[in-house]
């Protein structure tokens, strides 16, 4: 089965000086990168996620907004599909399910942002769909969390979603095992 990266919501507020700066999206983001030029040298299919608010009161991912913006460090080519959406779950009322059957894509490739939300969103929808997902972990971010008074780290929000994704969901590795394999 053909194997397509999706990149998700790797966008301007996740970065430094955005709306809503994510631990580590930098490393996350070069991670992101390395990802795309192996599937850019192979010729494999890459759809990127591009978030837009639509939720009344967001403060991040603007319609229309410099934050709501690819990073350019993994900006789309002219070839390369968007798919713009407005929820976590990257296939709720989105094209992307229908693209990934037309392409007779069965393996996906999952990286971004936010580990806890649309990645964990994603890649369980996507199982759910019948898809083998792989999980690049450390292509992918998040940030700290509040619960009941505490901080939960972003170190410690990331890793407990990677662990709960990669069983049964995903396999979840580095880029560099993930690239070994390819």
């Amino acid at each position: 089965m053909n194997t397509c990266l999706i990149v998700i919501d790797l966008q301007n507020d996740y970065f430094p000086g955005g709306n809503m700066e994510l631990v580590g999206i930098e490393a996350a983001a070069a991670n992101a990168r390395l990802l795309l030029d192996r599937h850019r040298e192979t010729g494999s299919a890459v759809i990127h996620i591009q978030h837009l608010a639509a939720r009344p009161g967001a403060t991040f991912f603007l319609p229309e907004t410099t934050g709501a913006a690819i990073n350019e460090l993994v900006a789309p080519r002219e070839n390369e599909i968007v798919v713009q959406k407005n929820y976590p779950n990257s296939f709720r009322d989105t094209s992307l399910l229908k693209i990934l059957k037309q392409e007779k894509i069965g393996n996906l490739l999952i990286s971004g942002a936010m580990s806890h939300m649309c990645i964990d969103a994603t890649v369980r929808a996507a199982f759910d769909f019948g898809f083998t997902c792989l999980v690049a972990e450390d292509a992918c971010a998040t940030r700290d969390l509040e619960f009941k008074g505490r901080t939960i780290k972003a170190t410690d929000v990331h890793a407990s979603f990677m662990a709960a994704l990669s069983v049964p969901y995903a396999q979840v590795l580095s880029t560099k095992e993930l690239i070994e394999m390819a």
